[in-house]
């Protein structure tokens, strides 16, 4: 190795500080891996940002709603039958509502009861702003606008110490750390694995893992955090992640990219807790018609492959992972000018997972007669997502109170979405 000058060194440091920076290492007292505590179970959150069209995830195909549809959205409508129809969902509501043909690998683990639907969910708050709407989401309060801890971190904190025992306990796949982890300390955000990463060969990596070493040797809590830091560098290090093999195909996107990035961190041994993803661009107010290969087609298309890519990746441990699918809120039934539609209430909510009791249509559907509509022009909300939430919080991650977590929440009992 060759000689290291001051500044070639301090060059060294300032650049390992500034990718730790860049990953976004909250605290950085993080995990010592070798713990345990038995919370092995795995949540991602995904979170569809920019309102997804539920009405045209979860399709109307007979009686009267059929009728209020197919009046509503001439152009919109997606077949009951024939070319293009919608896919026939099997459960309580099996006819009465069928899957929007784009999201054909959905369907295929739905059958396969592994996938759950959750119709008409969301807030009852009155706003379709989608700032306000995702904030509200995600801090767990809805119509809150100072609450300053969102719910994953209301979660982690009220439940099993996890410092020492988990690698990520909260993992934000992306540029920065999501809302419904704000003031959890020791959340991280990345888009690679890689980024966690000291900079330069064997030899220079090495003085700098000495150096840094050595900057932590006292016993105050910054001493103390410093040490947990490196040592989980070391584990991420020693994880090796290198190029990503497997025999899943994801789609060549950022969304099936923030999964794949997900499936590397699990299958390399690495401890995760809660970790989500965001997927944007259901602003559809325009260009919505072509449901057989238009924008929203591919957009549900490429959800639907990414999901399915995930899902087969981490089979072997499948009986560890949910992922619940969301969106601040659905849009209206009716279609406006421009062959799109404007922002409603209502939506639609996704579980996934190795425990989660598929194939079936969960919640209560309410109807798209005017009178049953929300503010006569929208799909009602009759789930709380925080109850969807709350059942996976309880019986899949152990959490043992959801008061803590959703205060506002009155919780009247589970949907029954977990084995």
């Amino acid at each position: 190795m060759k000689n290291i000058s001051r500044r070639e060194f301090m060059v060294g440091c300032s650049a390992s500080i500034a990718t730790m920076y860049g990953a976004q290492l909250g605290s950085m007292a993080f995990a010592d891996p070798s713990g345990t505590s038995g919370a092995d179970q795995v949540l991602v959150v995904v979170f569809l940002r920019g309102a997804c069209d539920a009405l045209s995830v979860l399709v109307p195909l007979e009686g009267e709603d059929r009728a209020h549809y197919e009046t509503a959205r001439p152009q919109l409508k997606i077949p009951a039958s024939g070319q293009g129809a919608a896919l026939p969902l099997k459960g309580a509501l099996e006819g009465k509502l069928g899957l929007h043909p784009a999201l054909a690998p959905l369907h295929e683990l739905y059958n396969a009861g592994h996938l759950a639907l959750v119709t008409a969910t969301g807030m009852h708050s009155d706003t379709r702003s989608h700032f306000d709407a995702q904030q509200f989401m995600e801090l767990g309060i809805p119509d809150a606008h100072n609450t300053t801890a969102g719910w994953i971190s209301r979660f982690l904190q009220t439940g099993p110490a996890l410092e020492g025992q988990i690698t990520f306990p909260a993992l934000s796949v992306g540029g920065e750390i999501t809302a419904s982890m704000l003031s959890y300390p020791n959340a991280v955000a990345f888009n690679d694995p890689g980024d966690m990463a000291l900079s330069g060969d064997e030899g220079y990596q090495k003085v700098l893992w000495d150096s840094l070493n050595k900057l932590y040797t006292g016993d105050t809590w910054l001493h103390q955090a410093g040490q947990q830091t490196l040592k989980t560098l070391e584990r991420v290090r020693m994880a090796g992640f290198g190029e990503y093999k497997t025999k899943v195909s994801y789609p060549e996107s950022d969304f099936g990219n923030s999964l794949k990035t997900i499936s590397r961190v699990l299958k390399q041994g690495l401890s995760l807790r809660v970790a989500t993803v965001d997927f944007g661009g259901w602003d559809t107010h325009q260009y919505q018609a072509d449901h057989e290969k238009g924008y929203f087609a591919d957009h549900l298309d490429e959800l639907a492959q990414s999901l399915s890519a995930f899902y087969t990746d981490l089979e072997g441990i499948s009986s560890r992972l949910t992922v619940v699918v969301m969106s601040e809120f659905g849009r209206r039934l009716e279609q406006n000018a421009s062959n799109g539609t404007d922002h409603g209430h209502g939506s639609m909510m996704m579980v996934l997972g190795g425990k989660v009791k598929g194939g079936q249509v969960y919640g209560t559907w309410p109807g798209l007669h005017t009178e049953q509509l929300y503010d006569h022009a929208d799909l009602a909300v009759t789930t709380d997502y925080r109850t969807v939430i709350a059942e996976l919080l309880t019986k899949q991650m152990q959490c043992t109170d959801v008061k803590a977590v959703f205060p506002t929440l009155e919780q009247k009992g589970f949907l029954g979405l977990l084995g």
